[in-house]
């Protein structure tokens, strides 16, 4: 059987799903607002899970850029007639692995970034709504 993997796009739609089908059933005030709730606590905690993820990411590819530096070190010993020139494309594929360690990082920071607007972003939009709510009562 496969493993389960939960990704943050699949959470929120899995809530958003939950959501559509809950605001269709006849529940009371109270009941609604607990289970609003739990499902936005629910999506939060999502998201910091897929942040924390990210983070630890962009970490392990900036350890893996470290380590790799220190090989690059050795590019101050060269000279256009090295006469071993397998030691241009060993220094080469050094310069492969950081670009592609870079963007693997980068894209992890965005992900953080995306993830902070949604959580920001959602909670103004709630409390926008939660206003609206209690000055058309």
């Amino acid at each position: 059987m496969p493993a389960l993997v939960h990704s943050s796009p699949d959470a929120e739609d899995l809530v958003s799903r939950l959501r559509r089908v809950i605001s269709t059933v006849d529940l009371n005030c109270q009941c609604r607002v607990r289970l609003e709730g739990a499902l936005d606590r629910f999506t939060a905690l999502e998201h910091r899970r897929q942040a924390r993820q990210a983070i630890a990411n962009a970490r392990e590819q900036r350890d893996q850029i470290i380590a790799r530096l220190a090989f690059l070190a050795e590019i101050d010993e060269l000279t256009e007639q090295e006469p071993d020139t397998s030691v241009f494309s060993e220094t080469a594929a050094l310069f492969d692995e950081i670009a592609v360690a870079a963007g693997d990082a980068a894209k992890s920071v965005r992900i953080c970034a995306t993830l902070s607007r949604q959580k920001y972003g959602s909670a103004a939009s709630r409390d926008r709504e939660a206003s609206a709510n209690i000055g058309s009562a």
